[in-house]
């Protein structure tokens, strides 16, 4: 089953409702995200792009996976 970009958004503003979250990509396979929380204060790239991942609730695992490729981009404010 195909994921939208929108699809995408939705899952991450879940996990993260007070950050600032904008993804890109319309072929249906491959996006970008950029998602700029406070909650990634303190963590390192991993941990931040771990916890976003999550929010994805599984869309990338396995050969079913919806989600093909996300470039992530992550931060706390400045």
């Amino acid at each position: 089953m195909a994921i939208t970009a929108q699809d995408i958004e939705d899952l991450i503003r879940e996990a993260f409702p007070d950050g600032k979250v904008r993804v890109e990509g319309d072929d249906g396979q491959h996006f970008a995200a950029h998602v700029e929380d406070e909650s990634f204060r303190g963590q390192n790239r991993v941990q931040q792009q771990r916890a976003v991942y999550a929010a994805l609730k599984g869309r990338m695992d396995g050969p079913n996976g919806a989600l093909h490729a996300l470039a992530l981009t992550t931060k706390a404010p400045d």
